[in-house]
């Protein structure tokens, strides 16, 4: 396919592969040839084996584990495009990893979501595509346009096949996710309940307190990433606790880090459902009660109409 204003090209760095390559196959668009590989003491070099000057160029890369590696795959792919004389450098980073240090959290803290934003820009990006970015402000830490995509029309899909409407009832795991679940809530005309915990002293457990009527409902748990899984099994917990009849989540970003896929398995959770952003373990394809949907489509789209000039905000109204 071709750009308003030239050819386009997509290429991808090592974080998710078969995430880039869905989204090559469904724009029919071939990934260009580039050799993403270390030196003996682990330095990252890339070398782009096609002719890319005058292209609109979309580079694919997840900044999941290893975060820093993928950072600096990420980095110096765009820095390797600039230099071969590319038109317009997008970076399509399905998930953006930092994004959870959005603000600071005690003194002399950082703002790593900051900080990160500056290097993408000053790497040679000309626009950024994301998705479910875990606050939204971050948009506005870069100085270039960016894209947060979202995952709800994918996850909406999924529900709408799966599930009896009538009895369903979307529920955000804390405070902070209420608009994220009130936005899904409010697509499959369902309603919404609210995890509230807390912790009354140092060194004790969470409370976990469900504000809303579960009793009858299956549950459905919304949220941007989940990493440890200790909130979503809490939660699940909470809600059968207080009569809910089954209990799902669907989550963006899979980080599901450490023995997190051990604690879903094991947990009341009927099925955890995750997107491909970040690309799956083989424990999280093994898993009986995990499952995955792709959101190559989505992206695919997004980038398409970034190609064309045309409105990506239309893909979710």
């Amino acid at each position: 396919m071709s750009a308003k204003n030239g050819a386009i090209k997509l290429v991808a760095g090592n974080s998710n592969p078969a995430l880039a390559g869905a989204i090559a196959a469904w724009l029919q668009q071939p990934l260009t040839k580039a050799v993403v590989r270390r030196f003996a003491d682990m330095e990252v070099f890339v070398e782009v084996q096609e002719n890319v000057r005058g292209c609109d160029m979309y580079a694919i890369q997840s900044t999941s584990y290893p975060a820093n590696d993928h950072l600096m795959e990420l980095l110096i792919l765009i820095d390797a495009l600039r230099r071969a004389s590319a038109r317009r450098i997008t970076a399509v980073v399905p998930y953006f990893g930092y994004a959870r240090q959005d603000r600071k959290v005690g003194p002399r803290t950082p703002i790593s979501a900051k900080l990160v934003a500056n290097l993408i820009t000053q790497a040679g990006a000309d626009r950024v595509m994301t998705m479910d970015l875990h606050a939204g402000q971050i948009q506005g830490f870069f100085d270039i346009p960016t894209d947060n995509l979202y995952a709800s029309p994918v996850m909406v899909r999924d529900i709408r096949e799966r599930f009896d409407l009538s009895t369903l009832m979307v529920v955000s795991p804390d405070v902070g996710g209420v608009v994220r679940a009130r936005g899904l809530a409010k697509r499959i005309n369902a309603p919404l309940a609210i995890i509230d915990k807390r912790r009354e002293r140092p060194g004790e457990s969470e409370v976990m307190n469900v504000i809303g009527d579960v009793t009858g409902r299956t549950c459905v748990l919304i949220d941007d990433i989940v990493d440890s899984g200790g909130t979503l099994v809490n939660a699940a917990d909470a809600l059968l606790a207080n009569g809910a009849k089954d209990v799902y989540a669907y989550i963006s970003h899979g980080v599901l880090s450490g023995g997190a896929v051990a604690r879903i398995t094991a947990s009341k959770l009927k099925e955890l459902v995750i997107t491909d952003s970040i690309q799956p373990t083989e424990a999280i394809r093994v898993a009986r009660n995990v499952r995955v949907l792709s959101i190559a489509t989505l992206i695919g789209d997004a980038i398409a109409r970034t190609a064309a000039e045309e409105s990506v905000s239309s893909l979710f109204d």
